[in-house]
């Protein structure tokens, strides 16, 4: 075999074979580099969260210790899902305070301080309020804007119904009210009605 090797190619069979562990490893090496169709394995991905207006109380729960929800985190009343960047803001992460509240007052100044992480903004200068807006910015960027904060709802009265369960009294709508929310509404030319 030797003497084939070396009449076909003219190598010594240790070249002849250093020659093709080098192809080899060449080729898997380049074949490495690219993902063929097949190879693909889609992520799953949950879809978009979207909670509308929610109070602080309820942003709490997404804080992060329930790892079935998703983490949020609010600038400005509008809340986000940052739960793609739970190194950050997940347990043990540098901004995981700031998961589930409102964090305005302490990212405008810049601050890591308890009693900062509020989203109260009386009181800042013009330079941290810019600073939050650039936060703001980035986060309107890289992630989704899921809801937004409310006060605390206040209620009238409390009652228990037959079955057990509570039941909420809110005033009464005023017939302004009732009329309001009965109007049409052109949205994208097509007729909608709205009843809430």
């Amino acid at each position: 075999m030797t003497e084939i090797i070396f009449h076909y190619t003219g190598l010594s069979p240790t070249a002849f074979f250093t020659i093709v562990a080098l192809m080899v490893v060449t080729y898997e090496v380049i074949c490495g580099m690219f993902v063929s169709p097949h190879d693909f394995v889609p992520i799953k991905t949950q879809p978009p969260l979207h909670l509308g207006d929610i109070t602080e109380e309820d942003l709490w729960a997404y804080n992060g210790s329930d790892s079935q929800k998703p983490l949020l985190m609010a600038i400005k009343g509008h809340i986000y899902d940052v739960s793609t960047s739970k190194m950050f803001y997940g347990p043990g992460g540098s901004y995981a305070m700031f998961a589930g509240r409102d964090a305005s007052r302490a990212l405008a100044q810049l601050s890591f301080k308890p009693e900062d992480i509020n989203g109260n903004l009386e009181g800042l200068s013009d330079a941290e309020l810019e600073i939050l807006q650039d936060w703001e910015d980035k986060f309107m960027e890289k992630y989704a804007r899921v809801g937004q904060l409310v006060p605390k709802k206040t209620l009238t009265e409390n009652k228990v119904g037959e079955n057990g369960c509570r039941i909420e009294e809110v005033p009464k709508a005023t017939k302004t009210d009732m009329l309001r929310e009965s109007t049409s509404v052109e949205e994208s030319g097509i007729q909608k009605d709205i009843h809430l």
